[in-house]
Formats: C-alpha cells, sequence, structure tokens
C-alpha cells in the first residue's frame, strides 16, 4: 500500500481532527458529557471512527489510483466516484458496528434498535451517515486534483505557447539576416567594377550593420533609435548604388525614438520598398520613413514611389515575416497594411500598442 506524500497526510489529519474539534464541540454543547463513563464511551467511540475513517479513505484513494479513475472522463469520474463512495461507507458500516459490539461501546439506542430490526437493515442505515462523511472526504479530493490537473494543463498549455512564440521569432530572425545578407551583398557586388574604393566602404557599411543586427538577435524587441541606425547604414549602402536615383527623407518624432520595435522590422519595410518599388522605377524615387505618435498607437510608416498594380504581395518573405512577427508579439493589438498611398506612392504602415503587453 503506497503511503502517499506529506501533503496528502497533512490534510487527511487535518481533516480528522477537524471532524472530532466540531463533534467534540457539538456533543459538549447538547449533552453537557456530565458523566464519567458518558465521557470515556464519546471518546472510544469516536476514535474508532476516525481511526475507521483515515483506514478505509486512504485505501479508498489506493483503490482510485489504481483504477486511475482521476484520468478518465467527467461523467465517469463521478459515477464511479459515487459507487466507490457507496461501496467503502456499507463495508466502513459494517466494521465500524462489529467493533462496537465487540467491545461494548454501543450506546442504548443502538441496542435497542438492534433488537427492533436486524443486523443489516442497521448496517444499512449507519451506512446512509457514512456515505455522507465519505462523500465529502471523496468531493474534496476530486475537486482538488480537477483544480490541479486544470492548473497543471493551463500552464503547460502557456509553456508550450511561449515555446512555439520562441522558436518561431527564433526561425524568423534566422531568416531575416541571410535574406538581409544577400542584398547587401549584391549591391557590394555592383561596386567591385565601378568604383573599388567605394566597394571597400561599402564593405566596411555593411560589417556595422551585421553587428548591429546580431545584437538584435539578442532580444524581442529594440529601440527605434538604434533600429533607425541600421536602416540608415542599410540606405547610405543602397544610395551608393542607385546615387542620385534614390531620394531618402525621414519624418520623426523624438518622442519615439525610446520606444520599442521588433528588431530588423523597419530595415526589412524599407529594403521591400527599394527591392519592390525604387529599384523597378526608370527615374528611381522617394523612401520616407514616418515614425510618429498617434491615439494609443505608435504608427510607423514606409514610403516609396511606385505601384501595387492593384494588390500587395503580402506571401514574400519581408512582408510576411513582419505580419509574423507583429502577431507573435502583440497579437491582435498590433496592426499592419500596406496600399497604394497616392498614385505615386505606396506606404507600408505599422501600428505597434504603446506600452503594448506581448
Amino acid at each position: 500500500m503506497r503511503i502517499g506524500n506529506k501533503q496528502y497526510w497533512l490534510f487527511q489529519l487535518c481533516g480528522w481532527g477537524a471532524f472530532f474539534c466540531i463533534h467534540l464541540f457539538f456533543t459538549w454543547s447538547f449533552d453537557k458529557m456530565q458523566v464519567a463513563e458518558d465521557r470515556s464511551l464519546f471518546f472510544r467511540r469516536i476514535g474508532i471512527f476516525i481511526v475507521l475513517g483515515l483506514v478505509l479513505t486512504h485505501i479508498m484513494r489506493v483503490v482510485i489510483l489504481r483504477m486511475n479513475l482521476l484520468q478518465k472522463k467527467l461523467e465517469k469520474q463521478i459515477i464511479q466516484f459515487i459507487l466507490l463512495t457507496l461501496v467503502f461507507a456499507v463495508i466502513g458500516s459494517f466494521i465500524n458496528m462489529e467493533i462496537l459490539q465487540r467491545f461494548d461501546l454501543q450506546s442504548k439506542n443502538e441496542k435497542d434498535l438492534l433488537d427492533k430490526k436486524s443486523l443489516i437493515l442497521v448496517i444499512f442505515n449507519n451506512a446512509f451517515s457514512l456515505f455522507i462523511y465519505y462523500f465529502i472526504w471523496n468531493a474534496i479530493y476530486f475537486m482538488y486534483h480537477y483544480i490541479s490537473k486544470s492548473q497543471k494543463q493551463q500552464m503547460d498549455t502557456l509553456q508550450l505557447e511561449s515555446l512555439v512564440k520562441e522558436l518561431e521569432l527564433k526561425t524568423i530572425k534566422a531568416h531575416i539576416n541571410p535574406h538581409f545578407i544577400f542584398n547587401s551583398l549584391n549591391s557590394i557586388r555592383a561596386l567591385v567594377d565601378e568604383n573599388p574604393e567605394r566597394a571597400r566602404r561599402a564593405i566596411t557599411e555593411l560589417s556595422t550593420i551585421l553587428r548591429s543586427s546580431m545584437q538584435a538577435d539578442k532580444s524581442e524587441s529594440v529601440v527605434l533609435e538604434k533600429e533607425l541606425d541600421i536602416v540608415k547604414d542599410y540606405l547610405a549602402l543602397e544610395n551608393m548604388r542607385f546615387e542620385d536615383r534614390l531620394r531618402i527623407e525621414y519624418r520623426v518624432d523624438e518622442a519615439t525614438l525610446d520606444l520599442p520595435v521588433p528588431p530588423m522590422m523597419l530595415q526589412t519595410l524599407v529594403e521591400n520598398a527599394i527591392k519592390h518599388g525604387i529599384s523597378k522605377q526608370i527615374h528611381g524615387g522617394v523612401v520616407r520613413i514616418t515614425s510618429l505618435l498617434k491615439n494609443d498607437f505608435h504608427e510607423l510608416s514606409v514610403q516609396n514611389t511606385g505601384y501595387l498594380n492593384g494588390y500587395a504581395n503580402t506571401e514574400g518573405f519581408g512582408l510576411s515575416s513582419t505580419t509574423n512577427r507583429l502577431s507573435l508579439l502583440y497579437g491582435n493589438k498590433a496592426k499592419f497594411e500596406i496600399k497604394q498611398a497616392t498614385p505615386t506612392l505606396v506606404e507600408a504602415r505599422v501600428l505597434i500598442p504603446l506600452g503594448g503587453d506581448h
């Protein structure tokens, strides 16, 4: 028979101890127990009852665990708990009656009742009282494990969601850097033959960007000011390739510089604007970066000269990674959209909730 853990036995002793105190209080209050014989009879009877209760409820617990009852469906649990309680109530009533008879500890009323009715009827009559006590014990045991199981499932679910979220973020970040490096190396490659000196400076710019991006990967968010430093290095690199075809404008509210943003997100949007907008325009165009506070949101937008042709390619890695990261970090609180803002300007706009809880 498995003894069980300390917490279980603590609950057992406290529960049956409370039963003894309550029973003693009411017996003393109404019966007074003025006669020494009555007091002796009371303590011996209640002692037997409590010891029997401890033993039978513990055996009942062993049966519950052996039957794996707590793992079954709720409907089956309730039915089997009631049947188990009934069986142990009858067993307890029989054993209690046998002990009281053997040691002559029956009260006058019980002796009179035995004279009038058969032993079986008396046992079943007393089993009703025991059923109530054991049912309360089982109800408490059942509720304790039901609540504990629910809490554990909630904790497991939260831990699993957290792990999945962390893995998804790491997967996205693992794709961001190779994607970014590939495009940057293409830019440098275009400068190698045309202007080696500029190419060397471009490599220095790229190393600065990579150093910044590696530091950014260590956290889920960075302040906008650091993100802008990466963007400026990237645009400086791209400006060497596009020269006069690329014009850059910044409209940044200083109050937003300390606000957190997902790392590499703004750079990804700017890269998307260069790749799908400026590079396809014969005369180039403008990339305008805006950061401001709007209602309860931090609004970030990247505008570029170009056309959507009626739709946005949200399946591309740049835009899909932005959508995925915002969803993982802010749920449905953050918003992202790409649209034709004016006849000649495409806008990618992100709304991040201020003080946004992850």
